[in-house]
């Protein structure tokens, strides 16, 4: 199995929009890859490279710097937006049979401007930064849903109409930025990974990685590495938009591992998980009983207590 790759120049984030033939033939291609194999590469998006760079090389500033000037920043210190702010290393344990994941990460899952954001030092421009490429990840999938909804035979609008409140405390759509310093295999807790075996919880996630290490899983349960290709943003269904679609899309688990005995190498990449609003009930939308409705919100409170739960 091979991830496929699609030409999105046609729905591009440069242009306005696009013609009702071209959103037809990109639902073609979409439709293939994620009932199929869940994951897609999406080339000519309109995010550039240089957008990306600049993300991680302020990020990378951010997670540099001493654990006591990041802990201020700290997850569950914003009130309105609980899953906002600094993951410490082997605070996640996204596989509850392994140790925790040799990570850290900053949740963007807040845009507003009355809350404490790193801003001196190495992560001046931090907040204005994250919130721009925030945007531009908002902006484009949205288009991917409304592609993925005419794949369907679906009004374009019944994906669209529940992720009006992307980047409100309403919703919970979260730019994850994440770090993975270098690891001393020795010193790794045994079963320990960098990332453990997961699937998302939302409707869509949009990745994009500095190197090589994610491995997503086959339909026969075989784990295939997945390449990083340069300028390609990797898109993937996550476990609402498989239970909305009753299991026409599939939502695939995917992990990263250590690197290889003596390779002291970092890893940096950019998930933009895709959230449907709090208040929005997921039923199948071919009208089937397959899965019971679910809010969206209260299934992914559900899904974060079992990632943080105690160890």
């Amino acid at each position: 199995m091979s991830i496929p790759e699609v030409d999105f120049a046609a729905f591009s984030l440069t242009k306005e929009d696009a013609t009702h033939d071209q959103i037809h033939d990109l639902s073609i291609e979409l439709k293939s890859a994620f009932t199929q194999v869940g994951f897609v590469f999406l080339r000519n998006t309109g995010i550039t490279e240089e957008e990306v760079r600049r993300v991680m090389d302020i990020s990378k500033k951010f997670f540099l710097q001493p654990d006591e000037l990041k802990r201020p920043f700290s997850r569950n210190n914003y009130t309105n937006s609980p899953n906002h702010g600094w993951v410490s290393l082997e605070t996640e344990r996204l596989d509850p049979n392994r140790p925790g994941d040799l990570k850290e990460a900053f949740n963007i899952a807040s845009l507003r401007t009355d809350i404490k954001w790193p801003s001196s030092g190495a992560a001046t421009s931090f907040q204005e930064i994250q919130t721009s490429f925030f945007q531009r990840c908002k902006d484009l999938s949205l288009r991917v849903l409304r592609v993925m909804a005419h794949s369907l035979g679906l009004d374009e609008e019944v994906f669209l109409s529940v992720h009006r409140l992307i980047g409100t405390d309403e919703n919970g759509t979260t730019l994850r930025t994440l770090y993975y310093p270098p690891v001393i295999s020795e010193k790794a807790k045994e079963g320990q990974l960098r990332c453990g075996e997961h699937s998302d919880y939302g409707s869509i996630t949009l990745l994009f990685q500095s190197s090589e290490g994610l491995q997503v899983c086959t339909r026969s349960g075989e784990f295939i590495c997945v390449p990083s290709i340069p300028g390609a943003i990797l898109i993937n269904i996550a476990d609402l938009m498989q239970r909305w679609t009753s299991d026409q899309f599939v939502s695939v688990r995917h992990r990263v591992l250590l690197p290889p005995v003596g390779n002291l190498s970092t890893r940096q990449s950019l998930a933009f998980f895709v959230q449907p609003d709090d208040e929005a009930l997921i039923t199948c939308c071919d009208g089937s009983n397959k899965y019971p409705p679910v809010k969206a919100g209260d299934y992914l409170v559900k899904c974060l207590n079992k990632t943080y739960r105690q160890k």
